[in-house]
This record gives structure tokens, sequence and C-alpha cells, in this order.
């Protein structure tokens, strides 16, 4: 729980008829949408003018909760972004802990006079805010909301809709509960939103047997045709280049997962995924046990994140951006091999 004085403080700043709009990152993914949506209905329950806005596309598997239709994409909306936002009184911003993860959204809140509350679960946030709400032991963002709502003693507006959005950002950033999902307060947390009546069977099938066919070959291809191992580093990595994401269709969100499947290579610790982008590479990257990816992230691909899972960027070509991480992981060969 976080102080009870900070609780007093945004039960004045969201009481209505505030104006506010809700932002998160780009490339948003189930916790930042699940995040988003559960704190709009939950807003707007509580009688205030709210607005959303993210910075590109959100993943078509997430078509279906209710009020992604209610989402303004910077990216084909911006006029209509910059509106809400010069009329807020009070901007939350979620999931996301720096700058420039909202992209062409960042420039747009300058100047602005407004409140800034910042909700995430990343470590060191960089964002200027007036309220922070960051804990990174949580498992996710929706996670906080729901802490969030507790913590104001407003629990009984948190009705199936609420629960379904925030249980879709728990489910997904926790990879279905096999990773970042340590703490009994997560499992607590589910229990709350089962008594709501979420159907927790029925929303895995929405986010995990929702997905294309041109997505379900790009996986096929990536694992047959792009998978390497490195055995002596208990490293593996898929690669994909802008002509093969084209050859299948690739849509937003298409990727999403793909660095976890060489995990279930035997003895694998480390994983990579890399995307061909026009002016970078974007890469995710995981880890098992003790290994701090986000630090290698962080010191070598101008990237950061949660100890075992971790983002990056690379403005060297893609062969290049490669050789340099095998020859990087080389030499963290004896860590890696310690791990049990």
């Amino acid at each position: 729980m976080l102080p009870k004085e900070l609780y007093g403080k945004l039960k004045k700043v969201l009481a209505p008829p505030f104006q506010i709009t809700l932002l998160t990152h780009i490339n948003p993914d189930g916790d930042a949408i699940g995040s988003l949506l559960g704190l709009y209905w939950f807003l707007k329950k509580k009688g205030c003018q709210v607005s959303m806005a993210i910075p590109n596309e959100y993943p078509r598997f997430l078509d279906w909760m209710e009020g992604t239709d209610r989402i303004l994409i910077y990216s084909r909306q911006e006029k209509q972004v910059k509106e809400v936002l010069q009329k807020a009184d009070l901007v939350f911003y979620l999931d996301f802990n720096e700058p420039g993860r909202i992209g062409e959204i960042q420039p747009v809140l300058e100047g602005l006079d407004v409140t800034r509350i910042l909700v995430d679960h990343h470590p060191e946030p960089e964002c200027k805010a007036d309220y922070i709400i960051s804990v990174q032991q949580v498992s996710s963002t929706a996670e906080l909301i729901y802490q969030l709502i507790e913590g104001l003693g407003e629990l009984e507006l948190v009705d199936t809709l609420i629960a379904t959005c925030l249980y879709v950002g728990i489910m997904t950033d926790t990879g279905c509960f096999s990773f970042n999902s340590s703490q009994p307060r997560t499992f607590e947390i589910v229990g709350e939103l089962l008594l709501r009546g979420i159907d927790k069977d029925r929303i895995f099938s929405l986010v995990y047997d929702n997905y294309s066919e041109d997505r379900m070959r790009l996986l096929g291809y990536s694992l047959e045709q792009k998978l390497v191992i490195l055995p002596e580093q208990r490293t593996a990595y898929i690669s994909l280049t802008r002509d093969e994401l084209d050859r299948f269709n690739h849509a937003q969100g298409d990727t999403e997962g793909f660095v976890n499947y060489p995990f279930s290579v035997s003895n694998i610790r480390v994983s990579a995924l890399f995307i061909e982008r026009e002016d970078h590479i974007k890469i995710s990257f995981r880890s098992k046990g003790d290994f701090p990816i986000n630090t290698f992230a962080a010191q070598f691909f101008n990237g950061g994140g949660h100890k075992n899972a971790a983002g990056g960027e690379s403005y060297e070509p893609l062969t290049d951006t490669l050789k340099k991480f095998e020859n990087l992981i080389e030499h963290y060969s004896d860590e890696i091999n310690r791990l049990p």
C-alpha cells in the first residue's frame, strides 16, 4: 500500500468535474491497454470527463475489449489528441517511466499547465509528475491501478468490466503468471477480480486464441528459420528483417511474446528478439534467474526495464547489431552458466 497521505491528495484531484486524459506508451501491450481501459471505466463511474490517447496502434488481438473504440491514436488522430490534452486538467502517465516512451505525444505535453500523475511499475522513473505511484515489485501497472482504487476506498466501483480490463493487464504482463508474479498480493488481487465475475478462461481465449493466420505462420517461420542457439552462453535469439515482416503481412502486436519461445529449449537462460524498423532495431530481452537483463540492455542497447524483462534499441544495421550482441553475451558466459 502507498502512503495514506498520498491517497488523501489524490481524492481531491480525482474529484469531478475534472477533465482527465490518460496516456500510455508507444507500441502498447496488454498491460498498457488493460490499465488504460480499467482506469478509464473507473473514472467514468466517478463522473469524471475522461479521454484516452496512445501514440500508435494497439495489437488487434485486444480489439474485443470494451472501450478500445474510444481510444484516440495520435498517428492518425493528431488533432483530436492535441485537443483533449489542451483541455485536460489532469493527465495520467500509465505503464511508462521515461518521457520518450510516448513518442510524438511528448512535445505536445511540454508547456501544458496540467497536473500529472505517473502510475508505473518499471524501475527508476524519469518522468516529471506531480504525483508518482511507482512500485516495481508489483506484477503490472494494472495491479497498481487496482491498488490505487483500493487506496482511494472505492473498490465498490470495480465491476466486471473494470475487473476484466485489469485482469488482461496482469495476465499478459506476467506471461499468464509464468514470470514477474511471485508476490502473494498479485494472486490475492486476481482472486478479488474473480469475485467480480470475470471469465478468466474466456479472457485467455480472446487474447491468446485470437491471432491471425499470418501471425501464426510468422511464428513458425521465426522458430524454424530464424532461431539461433548459442549453447555455450545458454542464449538464444530471433531476428526479423522488414522484408520478412512484410512477407507475413505483419501487424502491430504480431511478434508479441516471440521472445519467450526460446526458453522452451532446455538450458536456455537468456533470450532476445531483434525486429528491424525503418530507422532502428527494436530489441526485446528476457532472462532467467539472477541475470539482470535490464542492466545489460541499459549499458549496451539504450534500453532498460525489469530485471528479467527489458527492451532496447540499436541504430546500427541488423547484422552489426546481432554481431555486437553475440560478442557481448560471450563476455557474460561465466555468469550465465552459473545460473541454475
